[in-house]
C-alpha cells in the first residue's frame, strides 16, 4: 500500500507549496503572449520557461520553450558558489531555470544554466532554446533592449557581452584582483536592499550601467562545515554591523570600448539603493547615506558621468527604498514613493503631486505608463474597513484611485503593454489564481482573456485562521484551532505563538498558504497565534519606525498584548504558552521565554540572531544605529547577557552552513546558558544555511519541534 502523505512531508517535498506554482511573468508589450517560470507539478524542483500563447484569444495555450533536462541532456545541475550565494539571498530553492530577463518587446529570453549561457526566441514556431557562447561561469545574464547582445557577469568578477547570434564574445569590464567583481550586485544589495542586480542595459541597448564591487575592505569570516573536517571553511567577506562594507562605484560601459565613471558624493552617500533607465528620461539612481536618514534622487548623464540632485529625502528615524521607484514617466515626471509624518501616511508622488491619502498605505510601483501609476497598496490608518491582511492592485491617475477587482484576498500584478498579470491569493482557498487580463480602455474594467495554470499539490489540511485586531494597538492577529475543535469537550488549550515579529516580514496576509503550517500545529492540539506587532510592514510609517533603537521592546510588548487580549474571545490557555519563530521570530522567541517567563514558558528559537553586533551593517544599523555610536542599544538588545536568568524550556535550532546569521549566533547563546548552568536543548543542522530546503531536515523539523513542545508544556 502506498504510504499516507502526511502535512510534514508534504510540505517539505512541496516547498511549502511553492514548487508548481507560476511565477516571473513577463508580458510582451504587443499583447501576444507572457512568458513564466514554472515546473512540470507540485513535487517537481526544476523550473522551465513557458510561454502563454495570445495569438489566439479563443484558444490561448502554453508550450515549453526552455527544458533544463534536454538543455543539460539529462545531466545533474552543477552550481557555483556565486550562484548558489545569489539564491540564498533571493531565497531561492527551486532548481531548473531560477530566473530569465527579456528583450524590450519580450521576444528573446537569456537564462544561465549550470552556469552556462542560454538563449530562446519566444515567438511562435521559432527554433529551440540555444547556448551562446560564453567565457567563464555566467552570472545573471540580460539581453539589450533591442535583443541584438546579452551581457552577463562572470565568477572571475567580469562582465562580458556577447551577440546573440553568438559572435563577438567580449569583456566589458574586468580586473585581475579577486576582491573586485563588475556586474554584480553585493551582499548588502541582495540581502537587504532588494536590489539584486549589477548592471543596467540603455534603452536603445549600446551601452550599459555597471557596479564595480571591491571587497577588500570587508572583514572577512570563515564558515566551517564540522561535519566534514577534511573540508576547508568557506571564505566569505561579511559586512558586520560597524565594520566596512564594500566599495561601490558606478561607470558607463559601452560596446564601442568606452567607458565613463559616475560621480556623487560617495563618503555621505556609501550606498546604492537603486539605479533606473528607461526611455522616460535620464538615468536615474537613489544613493543614501550609512545612518539611513538621508537619501538622493539623481539624475545621470551617461556623456559625462555628472549626477544632478533632483529628490532630497530626510527622515529623523530611517529613509526606505522601495519596489518600482525612483522611475520616470513618459512626460517626464518623477515618481517616487513617500512617508507623510503629518498623516502617518506612505504616498505616491508624480511630480510635485501627492495621488494617494492616507487611506491607502502604499507596498510597490508595478508599472508606469502615460496613463496611470499601478501600485500595490494595504490599508492604511485612514482606511474606513481595515482589510486585515490584504493586498489590492490599484491604477492611480491625476482623477483618482481605483482597485483592480473587487475580491478580498492578497494580490499582486506584473502589467506589460495591454496585458496584466493579476495573482490572486485568498483565506478560502490554498495556493493561488493567476488571471491574465487585457486593457479594455481608460474608464474600463481590464477583460480576463486567460488564466496561467497553478500546478502546486492542494494542501492535505486546509487552514482555518480568524483574522482579527488584537488589544488596544490593534494588533494584527490571526488565529488557529484544531480541527473538530470543541470547547465544551476539549476546554482550554494549549497556546503557540508563531510569529517573525520583525521588520520585512508580514506574516497575518490574506493568503490560506500563510496558515498551513500554523493549522498543522494547531491539529496537535495547541491555539496558534500569529500576530504583527510594531516593525512588521503594511499598516503605516509610525508603525514600522516604533521600533528605532528599540527593537526588542516594541516586538515582545506587542507578542504578550496579542495573546492576553485574544484570551477573552479564544480559548487559550495563558498557563500554557510556547512560542516559536525563524530568523527574527527566532530571536523574538528566545528573547520572550528570557525576558517574559511569567508569559511565555517554553521557545523553539530557530537560526536567531542573539548578539545584533554580528549581524550586518545596513539592517542593524537602520533600527539599532551604528555600534561605536550606540553601544548600550546592542548590549540591550543582546541575549547573552539574558542567559543566566533562563527559567523555561529552550530549543535552539540552527544551521551551520547560515551565512546570513551565522551559527556562531547560537553556539554564543548556548555557552553562555551552559556557562551559568541552565539547561537547553540545541539541534545542530549540517550542512543546513539559512532556508531549509533539504525535504528530510524541513520534515523532521516540525515533528520534532511538535515533540518539543508537547513535553514542555504538559497538561495540569
Amino acid at each position: 500500500m502506498p504510504q499516507e502523505i502526511t502535512f510534514p512531508r508534504q510540505f517539505s517535498r512541496t516547498q511549502r507549496f511553492s514548487l508548481g506554482a507560476p511565477r516571473s511573468f513577463a508580458p510582451s508589450p504587443d499583447g501576444r503572449r507572457v512568458a513564466f517560470l514554472g515546473s512540470r507539478g507540485g513535487t517537481e524542483r526544476a523550473n522551465l520557461l513557458f510561454v502563454l500563447d495570445l495569438s489566439n484569444e479563443a484558444a490561448p495555450f502554453e508550450r515549453v520553450v526552455a527544458d533544463p533536462a534536454d538543455l543539460l541532456g539529462g545531466g545533474a545541475e552543477e552550481l557555483s558558489a556565486e550562484e548558489r550565494a545569489r539564491r540564498e539571498r533571493a531565497r531561492e530553492g527551486s532548481a531548473g531555470v531560477v530566473g530569465y530577463a527579456t528583450d524590450a518587446a519580450v521576444t528573446l529570453a537569456a537564462f544561465g544554466l549550470s552556469g552556462r549561457l542560454f538563449a530562446v526566441s519566444l515567438l511562435p514556431g521559432a527554433a529551440p532554446a540555444r547556448e551562446l557562447p560564453a567565457r567563464g561561469t555566467v552570472l545573471d545574464p540580460h539581453p539589450a533592449p533591442d535583443g541584438r547582445h546579452v551581457a552577463y557577469a562572470t565568477t572571475d568578477g567580469a562582465l562580458r557581452v556577447v551577440a546573440t547570434d553568438g559572435s563577438g564574445d567580449r569583456a566589458l569590464a574586468g580586473e585581475d584582483d579577486p576582491e573586485v567583481s563588475w556586474g554584480q550586485a553585493e551582499f548588502i544589495a541582495q540581502e537587504e536592499m532588494a536590489r539584486s542586480r549589477g548592471f543596467w542595459w540603455s534603452p536603445a541597448g549600446d551601452r550599459l550601467i555597471a557596479a564595480r564591487v571591491d571587497n577588500s575592505p570587508v572583514h572577512r569570516w570563515w564558515i566551517a562545515d564540522p561535519a566534514n573536517p577534511g573540508r576547508e571553511p568557506a571564505e566569505i567577506a561579511y559586512p558586520q554591523a560597524g565594520t566596512p562594507n564594500a566599495d561601490v562605484t558606478l561607470a558607463v560601459l559601452g560596446l564601442d570600448g568606452s567607458r565613463v565613471e559616475v560621480a556623487w558624493d560617495r563618503e555621505a552617500f556609501p550606498y546604492l539603493a537603486r539605479v533606473q533607465w528607461s526611455s522616460g528620461g535620464a538615468p536615474l539612481l537613489q544613493v543614501q547615506a550609512r545612518d539611513q536618514r538621508r537619501q538622493l534622487v539623481l539624475a545621470l548623464d551617461p556623456a559625462t558621468g555628472a549626477t544632478t540632485v533632483l529628490h532630497d529625502e530626510r527622515d529623523p528615524v530611517w529613509v526606505e527604498p522601495y519596489t518600482g521607484v525612483p522611475a520616470w514617466t513618459p512626460d517626464g515626471r518623477l515618481v517616487r514613493v513617500a512617508d507623510d509624518a503629518e498623516t502617518d501616511a506612505r504616498v505616491l508622488v508624480v511630480g510635485d503631486r501627492v495621488l494617494t491619502d492616507r487611506g491607502l498605505h502604499v507596498r510597490a510601483v508595478l508599472d508606469v505608463t502615460d496613463e496611470d501609476v499601478l501600485i500595490t497598496a494595504s490599508a492604511g490608518e485612514g482606511a474606513t474597513t481595515p482589510e486585515i491582511g490584504e493586498q489590492h492592485v490599484y491604477r492611480v491617475t491625476g482623477e483618482g484611485v481605483r482597485r483592480l477587482g473587487s475580491a478580498p484576498g492578497y494580490h499582486s500584478a506584473v502589467r506589460g503593454g495591454g496585458l496584466t498579470v493579476l495573482s490572486s491569493a485568498s483565506l478560502e482557498r490554498s495556493g493561488s489564481t493567476v488571471r491574465v487580463l487585457r486593457a479594455a480602455g481608460p474608464a474600463a474594467e481590464p477583460v480576463e482573456v486567460a488564466t496561467i495554470a497553478n500546478l502546486a499539490e492542494t494542501p492535505v489540511i486546509a487552514a482555518r485562521p480568524v483574522v482579527t485586531l488584537a488589544g488596544k494597538r490593534r494588533i494584527p492577529a490571526a488565529v488557529l484551532l484544531p480541527t473538530g475543535y470543541d470547547r465544551e469537550r476539549d476546554g482550554l488549550l494549549p497556546v503557540l505563538m508563531a510569529p517573525y515579529g520583525g521588520p520585512h516580514g508580514q506574516q497575518v496576509t490574506a493568503a490560506q498558504n500563510s496558515y498551513l503550517s500554523a493549522q498543522w500545529f494547531a491539529d496537535q492540539g495547541f491555539a496558534v497565534v500569529v500576530a504583527d506587532g510594531r516593525g512588521t510592514p503594511g499598516r503605516s510609517p509610525a508603525w514600522e519606525k516604533a521600533i528605532a533603537l528599540d527593537m526588542a521592546g516594541p516586538t515582545l510588548d506587542d507578542q504578550v498584548e496579542a495573546v492576553q487580549a485574544l484570551a477573552a474571545d479564544f480559548p487559550l490557555d495563558l498557563g500554557r504558552v510556547g512560542i516559536r519563530g525563524w530568523s527574527y521570530g527566532g530571536y523574538l522567541a528566545a528573547l520572550a521565554v528570557l525576558r517574559r517567563p511569567d508569559v511565555f514558558h517554553a521557545a523553539v528559537a530557530g537560526a536567531p540572531v542573539t548578539d545584533m553586533e554580528l549581524y550586518d551593517t545596513h539592517y542593524t544599523e537602520r533600527y539599532l544605529g551604528h555600534p561605536a555610536e550606540h553601544p548600550e542599544v546592542y548590549a540591550a538588545h543582546s541575549l547573552l547577557t539574558d542567559a543566566p536568568g533562563l527559567s523555561r524550556p529552550l530549543q535552539i535550532i540552527h544551521g551551520l552552513a547560515d551565512d546570513n546569521v551565522v551559527v556562531a549566533h547560537s553556539l554564543r547563546l548556548s555557552s553562555a546558558l551552559l556557562a551559568a548552568g541552565r539547561p537547553h536543548e540545541v539541534l545542530p543542522l549540517s550542512g543546513v544555511t539559512h532556508m531549509t530546503p533539504q525535504e528530510e531536515v524541513a520534515e523532521n523539523l516540525l515533528l520534532l519541534q511538535v515533540e518539543f513542545l508537547r513535553r514542555s508544556l504538559p497538561r495540569p
